[in-house]
């Protein structure tokens, strides 16, 4: 591969597609267990470039500027891509780097700027965003299964634990899109941990609606299925230059879910957790849907007994666009 891949970088010249700024800064209005809170506060500031160092082998960097920058253990703790991709042929590319470790489920898959609340999964998972090699291969236009090994979203850092993943980006009619995966997960002990993640996207028309459900299951576990799971819908209608949003979730582990000596199968989700939460919001695109977004935002959760008003922006700067 090294040897395919030497030429290949010397037959082109490198440049930047696109390099930009985006932000987004909320006013929150939170009650958390009868305790009022008020707070206006920058929540994302992101610095992001892609290119081509030959046409056929790409890279993308996407560092937040506004995340602890280095820590002992991960001293890319606040980057989220610095990978090249190298498309060998119509169907196969290779990827190496920092990349989001392939854990099926839209919620998941989203962008963390443009998600409001999230699932104790999202939430609670030590790092979505690891090194390691990736494949792909494309059967069609709208079918591709990856591959993928990388250090384990379950470390701190760098710790000698990996993860072993099969996704799915498919399309069974126009109408459905699916994101699902096969995970094999090792923990800081190292045991294998299972996930079963089925991340479903309906469009019709202007409305579209997403279904993930993840099952999660240890080697041990006396029950593998839908004992430790999370179910996830969202909803978006699109009216314009709005969206009218809500979205909810329901994640379970049963108290039981533990090993002979006590530990937890899911390091993510406790054992005897029962976490629910909901929410819905509106969306405005005054100046067209790449550059400039306001929201408004309630939601509410049954763990830290929170609701939450936000009103928010978030926008794009453009320095290169080609």
């Amino acid at each position: 591969m090294i040897a395919c891949l030497v030429p290949a970088l010397l037959a082109g010249q490198s440049h930047v597609d696109r390099l930009y700024f985006d932000m987004r800064a909320s006013f929150h209005q939170d009650i958390t267990d009868g305790q009022y809170n008020s707070q206006a506060i920058g929540e994302y500031l992101n610095f992001q470039m892609m290119g081509h160092i030959t046409p056929n082998i790409d890279y993308r960097i996407r560092q937040r500027l506004n995340k602890k920058v280095f820590d002992e253990r991960n001293m890319f703790n606040a980057t989220d891509f610095m990978y090249v991709n190298w498309q060998a042929t119509e169907r196969w590319n290779f990827l190496v780097g920092k990349y989001v470790v392939l854990i099926g489920g839209y919620e998941y898959d989203a962008a963390p700027i443009d998600v409001y609340y999230y699932s104790q999964f999202c939430n609670n998972i030590y790092q979505a965003f690891t090194f390691g090699a990736t494949v792909g291969y494309t059967f069609s236009e709208n079918q591709q299964l990856v591959g993928q090994i990388c250090n384990s979203p379950l470390s701190l850092g760098f710790q000698n634990i990996y993860a072993y993943n099969l996704a799915w980006h498919g399309q069974f009619t126009p109408w459905w899109k699916t994101l699902w995966s096969v995970n094999f997960v090792e923990d800081i002990d190292k045991r294998m941990v299972n996930y079963v993640a089925l991340g479903n996207h309906f469009i019709f028309r202007d409305v579209i609606f997403d279904v993930d459900l993840m099952n999660r299951s240890g080697f041990g576990q006396r029950n593998f299925v839908l004992s430790d799971f999370s179910l996830i819908s969202k909803i978006i209608w699109s009216v314009g230059a709005w969206n009218i949003c809500a979205k909810a979730g329901y994640e379970k582990n049963d108290i039981g879910n533990v090993d002979s000596l006590g530990r937890p199968y899911d390091l993510v989700i406790a054992p005897g957790t029962e976490y629910i939460y909901a929410g819905c919001g509106l969306e405005w695109f005054p100046l067209g849907r790449d550059n400039l977004r306001l929201h408004g935002v309630y939601y509410w959760d049954n763990a830290a007994r929170r609701n939450n008003i936000e009103l928010g922006i978030t926008w794009r700067v453009d320095v290169i666009n080609r």
